[in-house]
C-alpha cells in the first residue's frame, strides 16, 4: 500500500512564499516522476510542476520563474517552493507520483491535498 502525505499549505499574503512537501511511503520499488497539481473552485485540476527521477522538470507557464520543484530520491519526497504568490494561485494542491510497487506494478497515486490560500 502506498501513501502520499503532503504538508506545508496555508494562508499567505500576495507576494509571499510557501514550501510544500510530499513524502511517499509504502511498498515502493521505484518512483518515476513526481509532481504537483492544483484545483481551484469550479476549475479542472491542472499540472503545476513535475520532476523525473533524473531531475528533469516541467512547469505550467503560469508558475514559471516563481515556483521551483525539487526532489530527494533517497527520501521519496518532492518539494514545491512557491515564491511571489498571487491570489490566482489559491487552490488545493495535490501531490502525484508515478511509481512501481512489487505487488501491483506501475501506477499513479495521489495525496489527500493541501489548501493554499493567497489573500491579503
Amino acid at each position: 500500500q502506498v501513501q502520499l502525505v503532503e504538508s506545508g499549505g496555508g494562508l499567505v499574503q500576495p507576494g509571499g512564499s510557501l514550501r510544500l512537501s510530499c513524502a511517499a511511503s509504502g511498498s515502493i520499488f521505484s518512483i518515476y516522476a513526481m509532481g504537483w497539481y492544483r484545483q481551484a473552485p469550479g476549475k479542472q485540476r491542472e499540472l503545476v510542476a513535475a520532476i523525473t527521477s533524473g531531475g528533469s522538470t516541467n512547469y505550467a507557464d503560469s508558475v514559471k520563474g516563481r515556483f521551483t520543484i525539487s526532489r530527494d530520491n533517497a527520501k521519496n519526497t518532492v518539494y514545491l517552493q512557491m515564491n511571489s504568490l498571487k491570489p490566482e494561485d489559491t487552490a488545493v494542491y495535490y501531490c502525484n507520483a508515478d511509481l512501481i510497487t512489487i505487488a501491483t506494478g506501475r501506477g499513479g497515486y495521489w495525496g489527500q491535498g493541501t489548501q493554499v490560500t493567497v489573500s491579503s
